[in-house]
């Protein structure tokens, strides 16, 4: 690889619609792995709770951000905040080349729509696209909506457009990989697998706060969004059953995340009589995750079990073994892929295994101090991000030189960010 002092002059335009900078953890560990490795690095991304500013620099990243119009739910809402979402990448993209340059769009979905912005500028100016696949898409909407229609197929040609437009693109695991080479007519020699792996200096194992208990015994965490296709409900059924047809009354449940389901989430919880033993946190600070996760007895992980969820590679289930947490799931590929003994894992979709699972775990503490520090070690020694940034530098050295090393290749060292 080329030294970090002849990558001085390589740009970087990281475009990111569904999360604001730096909040989005995988794009800010990217972005800052680049910067520390001789790339210059812009973000175009929407504001949001915290992250009003519209321009800024943060550990010398330039961050542009826009207003959405709102956070869709429905088909329609969709439309309109993709519309605009590309209409204000493409005006600030303008601006980022006139003002900082780039050589590189690193495209980060969804929506599978970047690749006109990327493409528009590959073709007029001969810039880079590296699509970089976080959510597949046709899955997401078969998961939202039920249906495999019109919407679907066009769904599966802008998956397809993107990574035929894509000098390179980055997979979050082998199941993605996969969709790229198949689905998506990807050559394998330019799809290289990039995990979402934590950073232990932000997931700080921190001593339990008692109070977050809310008096009971055990607390079950959980952290993530709070939309349709993570499960909550099915995790509010499962926390009915323990409390009300188990009688554990030791036992509060602390939900951290917001999402277009979080009111309808706490109605629910009233409505099954659980209100008491649930604590919905919405969307807080890193120090207010870590207190909820680090007080934790036992993780949870509800994501229905379906086809985007089955394939795809969870952050949270990362969070969890990395502050030593012993965890359940559905029954999910991915999600054995990446905690192994670290979980047990209920049937699909059934609340009631799930609620058996949880008591399961919190009566049994040598299996708990057992099952976290197997996903601890993991972490540690396998699946910390600092095992995944030379991948990602294989990835722009491939952008870069014909010479580059191919994926599943072992990459030279890097400075870490």
């Amino acid at each position: 690889m080329a030294s970090a002092g002849n990558r001085k002059s390589r740009r970087v335009l990281i475009l990111v619609e569904n999360l604001p900078s730096p909040f989005d953890r995988r794009v800010w560990q990217e972005a800052t792995t680049l910067h520390a490795n001789g790339y210059e690095v812009s973000i175009i991304c929407p504001t949001g709770k915290g992250y009003e500013s519209r321009y800024e620099e943060i550990e010398g990243i330039h961050i542009y951000r826009y207003k959405l119009p709102l956070e869709a739910e429905g088909a329609k809402g969709y439309a309109i905040e993709y519309s605009a979402a590309l209409f204000h990448t493409f005006r600030l993209a303008w601006k980022v080349l006139f003002q900082r340059g780039f050589d590189v769009i690193h495209a980060c979905n969804p929506p599978d729509l970047l690749f006109l912005i990327g493409g528009f500028f590959k073709l007029t100016m001969g810039k880079k696209f590296l699509f970089d696949h976080h959510d597949i898409n046709p899955e997401l909407y078969e998961a939202k909506f039920g249906r495999r229609d019109f919407f679907y197929k066009l769904m599966v040609l802008f998956e397809r457009w993107s990574f035929k437009t894509s000098d390179v693109s980055i997979a979050t695991n082998e199941s993605y990989k996969k969709i790229a080479i198949e689905r998506g007519g990807m050559d394998p020699d330019k799809v290289y697998v990039v995990r979402s792996g934590p950073k232990l200096d932000r997931l700080r194992v921190l001593p339990p706060v008692d109070s977050l208990k809310k008096g009971k015994r055990y607390l079950v965490g959980y952290v993530g969004v709070m939309g349709a296709q993570e499960g909550i409900d099915l995790l509010l059924e499962a926390a009915r059953h323990l409390i009300v047809d188990m009688g554990r009354k030791d036992v509060h449940f602390g939900l951290v995340g917001g999402g277009t389901s979080l009111d309808q989430m706490k109605e629910l919880a009233v409505k099954m009589g659980i209100a008491d033993y649930v604590t919905f946190t919405g969307r807080v600070p890193d120090q207010d995750l870590l207190e909820m996760l680090n007080t934790s007895d036992v993780c949870v992980n509800p994501d229905v079990a379906n086809d985007m969820n089955d394939k795809s590679t969870m952050n949270k289930i990362m969070e969890y073994m990395a502050l030593g947490k012993p965890i359940v799931q559905f029954d999910l590929v991915e999600g054995k892929v990446s905690a192994q003994e670290a979980s047990l894992y209920a049937n699909k979709n059934d609340p009631v295994d799930m609620a058996k699972k949880i008591a399961e775990l919190l009566d049994d503490p040598e299996r708990r101090e057992r099952m976290g520090a197997y996903g601890r070690h993991r972490v540690v020694n396998e699946l910390e991000w600092q095992y995944e940034a030379p991948k990602l530098l294989a990835a722009y050295e491939r952008l870069y030189s014909a010479n580059a090393p191919l994926p599943g290749a072992v990459p030279p060292s890097y400075k870490g960010s």
